[in-house]
């Protein structure tokens, strides 16, 4: 195929857009790939689309290959299945939804498990009939609150959705094989570098999840990594947690005056003025913090989260614990005169407390660790309070933020930290979709049995973002071959008419081998024009028909690696498709 850029719609910007954050986005609209249409949506533009397709061509493939069938679902859907799943509820604000004119409810699709669920359930009812894995490939909804970071989090963006269903566990596990073993080919041949980590479920439900994470510093995900090949994401840590500590011979608890500790860090100071021969650290202290949870029926709860003093509440990993509920910042102190804000202790929490406020503590509150922490009196702090002799909490929650030189769960050694962007994920879902729908098959001794699913995820036009964001430059995107929009960016430069005939063969050969060709055929525009587009748009052959031509030469240029060399004329079109055929 031939693109001339004479007739090509494009137009490449020299100034970033003022709206993009992050370099994939400034790099995809500079090089006219895409434009915005609105908040969150993006118009694809002929270059990239056909990077988009190259994409969705990839993934289909190896679906293909590991034996996956494809379907195709409508994106507008009816409200019973998620309203029997629960789901209508539980995805919250970030749900569209909308009613048709005779009032019936619908919602532009996030997710497709409740329809995958019964399709098998309308067309299947035997063991004989399974496994089975389904696919599809397309456009999702979600209401973000702030999309950002242009492909990377929008409102409507394309995923590969597929779901296995088997008849037990044994089957599902080698389903969820079978995915995996499929994702690590597809992002092997997109050139992605990628983490495999352990992840939460979150609101789909299951057991076993991971992610396929690319590490960028612009990502949205933090993942933890050991050098000994522990990894997971953040919400998944699971904190190692210290042997219990015997009460006796423990000092009893004591309130002490602290004032002016409106802080950790002061009230560290003071506590060491108070009691110099104590090593007393952040690390000493307990601080509880309280936090109100908007459950997905509308009822708000106050919590509170007790955990060391040196670590934060990491949003995340809360949020991420307490799923379907979110978490919103607590302002109702007045309603609580119990909770002496920035002096609340433990022994006004719990159930059966005077508050009836829920405690959940962090993993290292164990019995009898000792603590600092409020004495629920103004400028009044307890010491010595001893964990499980003193106070009690109603559960233990995995809030606290992970800290690098933290030791992995694994005992694989210390934790770094990293950020990267989602670019797959795989559940095993269970029986959670099958037992809420009714998707049952008769089994080897004709007794219904429940099916077990798995879902498993791919970010198709998020890819192609975290695709430009991985291999790009300073000077503009540089594609990997297996999903660049073209074989070879051929350009011809300068005046002479002889460039141009030699430019238009070339061309013709390229073409006529079976390669893409984006020929840079503009009559008017000067080399610089057409070497800086070239660099922008990011082919991974540059062909450069100009001066050299005098000589009987072209220029062939790796984008990748920016090796030049020169070529005689005659073997251009060889040299070039040995070049692009490896």
């Amino acid at each position: 195929m031939l693109l001339r850029m004479s007739t090509l719609f494009l137009r490449t910007l020299r100034d970033d857009p003022a709206d993009a954050e992050v370099p994939s986005h400034r790099l995809l609209v500079r090089a006219g790939y895409i434009r915005r249409a609105a908040p969150g949506g993006f118009t694809w533009l002929p270059l990239g689309w056909r990077v988009f397709r190259n994409v969705e061509r990839v993934v289909r493939e190896e679906m293909d290959a590991m034996g996956a069938q494809e379907v195709h679902f409508p994106a507008l859907l009816p409200r019973e299945p998620y309203e029997a799943t629960g789901r209508w509820t539980e995805y919250g604000e970030n749900l569209f939804r909308l009613t048709d004119r005779r009032g019936n409810d619908f919602l532009l699709g996030p997710t497709h498990e409740e329809m995958f669920t019964l399709l098998v359930k309308d067309m299947y009812s035997s063991y004989k009939d399974l496994p089975l894995s389904l696919y599809q490939i397309q456009t999702k909804f979600r209401d973000e609150a702030r999309p950002r970071a242009g492909l990377l989090r929008g409102r409507e963006f394309v995923m590969k959705d597929s779901y296995s269903f088997d008849v037990d566990d044994a089957g599902l596990d080698r389903s969820y094989a079978r995915h995996r073993d499929a994702y690590i080919k597809i992002f092997d041949r997109l050139g992605l570098d990628y983490v495999i980590v352990s992840a939460m479920s979150g609101a789909m439900g299951g057991s076993k999840s991971e992610e396929f994470l690319t590490p960028t510093e612009v990502g949205e995900d933090t993942f933890v990594r050991s050098a000994g090949g522990y990894a997971a994401n953040v919400e998944a840590v699971r904190t190692v947690v210290p042997e219990p500590i015997p009460f006796d011979g423990l000092p009893d608890a004591h309130v002490e005056d602290t004032p002016d500790t409106p802080t950790i860090e002061t009230l560290v100071d003071v506590a060491r003025k108070l009691f110099p021969d104590e090593d007393y650290t952040a690390a000493s202290t307990l601080k509880n913090v309280v936090v109100t949870l908007v459950h997905p029926d509308g009822v708000r709860e106050p919590l509170v989260v007790g955990l060391p003093g040196d670590r934060e509440v990491d949003a995340k990993r809360l949020e991420a614990q307490v799923a379907p509920a979110e978490v919103e910042v607590f302002t109702e102190f007045g309603k609580h005169p119990e909770l002496v804000k920035g002096y609340i202790g433990p022994q006004v929490l719990g159930a059966g407390s005077e508050s009836g406020i829920r405690y959940l503590v962090d993993p290292r509150v164990v019995p009898g660790t000792r603590w600092i922490t409020g004495a629920n009196e103004q400028g009044r702090h307890v010491f010595d309070l001893v964990a499980g002799r003193d106070f009690t909490w109603d559960g233990v929650v995995e809030a606290a933020e992970v800290l690098p030189g933290d030791p992995a769960p694994d005992g694989s050694g210390p934790l770094e930290l990293a950020r990267g962007v989602e670019m797959g994920h795989i559940f095993q879902l269970g029986r959670k979709y099958a037992e809420a729908l009714d998707l049952k098959v008769l089994d080897e001794n004709g007794k219904l049995v429940t099916v077990t699913m798995g879902s498993y995820g791919i970010g198709v036009s998020r890819a192609v973002a975290a695709i430009a964001e991985s291999t790009h430059d300073e000077l503009g995107l540089r594609w990997p071959r297996e999903i660049a929009p073209a074989d070879v960016h051929l350009l011809a430069t300068g005046k002479d008419a002889a460039v141009f005939e030699a430019a238009d063969a070339l061309a013709g050969e390229l073409v006529s081998a079976g390669l893409t060709v984006l020929y840079d055929d503009r009559p008017k525009v000067s080399p610089g024009v057409k070497f800086k587009d070239a660099e922008l748009l990011g082919m991974p052959t540059i062909v450069t028909v100009g001066r050299g031509l005098a000589d009987g030469v072209v220029e062939l240029r790796d984008r990748a690696t920016g090796d030049r060399r020169d070529v005689p004329v005659g073997e251009a079109a060889t040299v070039v498709l040995a070049a692009v055929r490896g």
